[in-house]
């Protein structure tokens, strides 16, 4: 990996062009060894000059060994940082506030970035004029899962087009411009239940940056057993629901249109669920979409953000 000597966030020792900041938060997760170690193969341009910046959010600094060693057996130019809450946008906003370089990455502690992912995103913001540019988050299953849980690939995150724009965004793969930053923040408010990271690139876009979409930019991230449940797969939707609702509402939208098009939308997709029965992938995919839509419905309603983390 090519690397530059860390630097205070406050120094004005002038930042080459060609840096980018890739950003990891971690909690308690012995997997961000890995992640590091992915990130050491990137096979970036010459001239290109990358540090990892890992903001460890337990309250004690549990990950201070495991990250500070693997930066030394990988060969990385990296910053650990202890912030400390338990709270997902504390972390997140300990990286932007040690970010100095003119474009910054995230991706989670449980993922793997093929050697091309780095590059790849950064090739895609210079063929165009987006400030941010998400890539892809290809989800692995364990042989001994449920045949339909690999079927109907619902770990998997890919960018959500409406209107011939990206709506929405997330934090598990993507490169920014740190200038379109303009100070902006994660809300600490969001911090437990998720969904600050698609109310901080809703807002972007609010303030005019533009967003891209690089498929070909892919990081792996295999779906634990905890994970693989379909109860925790409609309580996640139900909890993407809420966001989404919050972020029209935000922009504008009706509460009584949004409960009613939720409501109705979840009503359909729970008749597709039965008339899919005999697919037990489908019918999982569609109850899945409902739950989605009934989250829209009830923070349409008032019901108050659902902690799933």
């Amino acid at each position: 990996m090519n690397s530059v000597a860390a630097r205070n966030p406050e120094t004005t020792e002038p930042v080459p062009a060609q840096m980018v900041d890739v950003c990891v938060c971690t909690f308690r997760r012995p997997s961000v060894t890995a992640t590091l170690e992915s990130l050491a193969r990137q096979r970036m341009q010459p001239g290109w000059q990358v540090r990892v910046i890992v903001a460890d959010n337990d309250d004690q600094p549990t990950a201070r060994d495991r990250v500070e060693r693997a930066f030394e057996d990988f060969g990385i130019d990296g910053v650990y940082l202890h912030a400390p809450a338990r709270n997902i946008s504390v972390a997140r906003n300990a990286c932007l506030d040690a970010v100095n370089a003119p474009l910054a990455a995230f991706l989670d502690d449980d993922e793997i970035a093929r050697p091309d992912w780095l590059p790849t995103l950064v090739a895609r913001m210079a063929d165009g004029d987006a400030d941010i540019v998400f890539g892809r988050v290809a989800a692995t299953y364990d042989p001994a899962a449920p045949r339909w849980l690999a079927a109907a690939d619902l770990h998997s995150t890919e960018a959500v087009f409406r209107n011939g724009r990206i709506d929405g965004g997330y934090t598990c793969n993507v490169l920014f411009r740190s200038a379109a930053l303009a100070g902006r923040r994660f809300d600490p408010a969001l911090g437990r239940s998720g969904g600050e990271d698609t109310v901080f690139f809703s807002k972007m876009y609010m303030d005019g940056s533009k967003a891209a979409y690089a498929p070909e930019a892919v990081v792996e991230e295999p779906v634990p057993e905890g994970r693989s449940s379909l109860r925790w797969l409609m309580r996640r939707a139900f909890r993407s629901g809420q966001t989404w609702a919050g972020v029209q509402t935000l922009q504008g939208g009706s509460r009584v249109s949004l409960a009613a098009s939720g409501g109705l939308k979840a009503a359909y997709c729970a008749a597709m669920a039965l008339m899919r029965f005999y697919s037990p992938a489908a019918w999982r995919k569609s109850a899945v979409r409902g739950a989605l839509h009934l989250g829209v419905a009830a923070a349409a309603l008032g019901r108050a953000p659902l902690q799933i983390y």
